[in-house]
């Protein structure tokens, strides 16, 4: 037997070791990294065509586009069309849309009038959205962009699914002029509303109530909807922007589509032809503008969603002798090379709508480095800062318009420096991916609260 004791001692020292090795190999704890959250989310709209486009799809589409950048995939559930949809526009980025069966649920009622309900307005109904709703899996959030029975649908699956429930208010509904609110409330179109029984029943007037959280893109809109519902997290979300996009010079392409405007002074307004937007004050004006800057051509872009008005329009166009001064496009997609061509070709921007709860067009005009002039709706009022980045007048007291573009037309230094602040705002504050990380983090909350986890506070963004 070997006694020496230095070979003890190493013999000792290495069986020490390798208990020790042993040890931590069993019991020390391996930290496995948790499986990065998937979150797949149903946004729910009252209406969605492709032929028709306006703001709200716009700002959807954006804010689609930009929380798949965050790693968060959408299912968008929208009324089936009387057409056939060849191309889904936002069916990209694995968006993934449904349609389905949605009706006006009025008896003896016009075919054009369910359609005007269709477009502008009205309180759909659908038998079949509520089991798409509860059939499609893997649900984290239900996020509707609708409010009355298809936003109430919405609302109901996601609390029998017991998932957040978010809403989000596009066209306002506290922050609208007087005439507008008694417009929407009053019964235009006759019949009998055999739905009503599936409001009460659905709750459809407590929508904003049921909600865990409601956007607005409007902070007026929000300070009012705080004073009505004090315990409700309330958030101001505005729309996003691919700011890159409208960077990218497409000055040819509108040149060759639209020659009329070649050597010309652009004047631009983007937005569905509709007694909100406008549209005829501006054709009104026309005159006068062109007696004081006989170059410019007034160009309108945007499709015919209110048939009368639109036919208003065009009448005052051809009573009024304005061919040669006025170029009707109709609808252009949002991101077309043509529509951005004619941003970059415009002296200015100009939208003289009624109402306006966020204006993503100034800031598609802003990104595409054109002067605004708009009309002091709250949306407006809340980005244009008058004589920093734009002009703000009032519909009542023309002259100010007048003035405004004046000013614009005449100036060119003038008209660049507030392109370039309106630009800087736009780059810094609305791009599409700043936006969705602020839905994302609200989702994050909205679930961490579902599930049990510490309350925390109301984003305030």
């Amino acid at each position: 037997m070997n006694t020496n004791p230095w070979l003890l001692h190493r013999k000792t020292m290495f069986a020490t070791r390798a208990a020790r090795e042993r040890d931590e190999h069993f019991f020390t704890p391996v930290v496995v990294p948790a499986p990065a959250r998937t979150f797949r989310v149903a946004h729910v709209l009252r209406k969605f065509n492709p032929e028709e486009w306006g703001g709200t799809e716009t700002a959807v589409q954006r804010l689609f586009d930009g929380l798949t950048e965050h790693d968060v995939h959408s299912v968008m559930f929208c009324p089936r069309l009387d057409r056939p949809v060849t191309h889904e526009p936002l069916a990209r980025n694995g968006t993934v849309v449904k349609r389905f069966t949605a009706c006006v649920p009025i008896i003896g009622i016009s075919r054009e009038n369910k359609r005007q309900m269709v477009s502008v307005g009205g309180n759909l109904m659908s038998f079949d959205l509520p089991l798409l709703l509860l059939r499609q899996p893997d649900l984290t959030v239900i996020h509707t962009h609708a409010l009355g029975r298809i936003g109430a649908i919405a609302g109901t699956i996601a609390q029998a699914r017991k998932i957040p429930f978010v809403v989000t208010i596009h066209g306002g509904l506290l922050d609208l002029p007087p005439a507008m609110k008694y417009s929407f409330n009053k019964p235009d179109y006759g019949g009998f509303e055999w739905g009503k029984i599936f409001g009460l029943f659905l709750q459809s007037r407590r929508l904003l109530e049921r909600a865990d959280a409601v956007l607005t893109c409007n902070p007026n809109e929000a300070r009012l909807l705080r004073e009505k519902f004090p315990d409700k997290r309330i958030q101001v979300q505005p729309h996003g922007i691919p700011v890159d996009l409208y960077r990218q010079d497409c000055r040819a392409e509108a040149r060759v589509a639209f020659p009329a405007i070649r050597d010309r002074q652009v004047l631009l307004t983007v937005g569905r032809i509709d007694p909100v937007k406008n549209q005829c004050w501006l054709v009104d004006q026309a005159h006068e503008i062109c007696r004081r800057h006989p170059r410019v051509l007034l160009v309108f872009v945007g499709s015919i969603t209110d048939e009368a008005y639109g036919e208003e329009f065009k009448r005052k166009i051809e009573s009024h002798g304005l061919h040669d001064k006025i170029l009707f496009t109709g609808g252009l997609p949002p991101g077309d090379p043509r529509l951005i061509g004619l941003l970059q070709e415009s002296k200015a921007f100009v939208l003289p709508s009624h109402s306006e709860t966020f204006g993503i067009v100034l800031l598609e005009a802003w990104a595409a480095g054109t002067a605004v002039i708009s009309s002091r709706t709250s949306g407006a009022m809340s980005l244009v800062k008058h004589g920093e980045n734009g002009w703000l007048f009032d519909l009542n007291r023309p002259r100010e318009f007048h003035d405004a573009v004046d000013a614009t037309l005449s100036d060119s230094g003038w008209r660049e420096r507030l392109a370039a602040a309106g630009h800087q705002l736009a780059a810094n504050e609305f791009g599409v991916a700043v936006v969705a990380g602020k839905v994302k983090r609200l989702y994050e909350e909205l679930i961490e609260e579902k599930s049990g986890g510490a309350s925390l506070p109301p984003s305030r963004y």
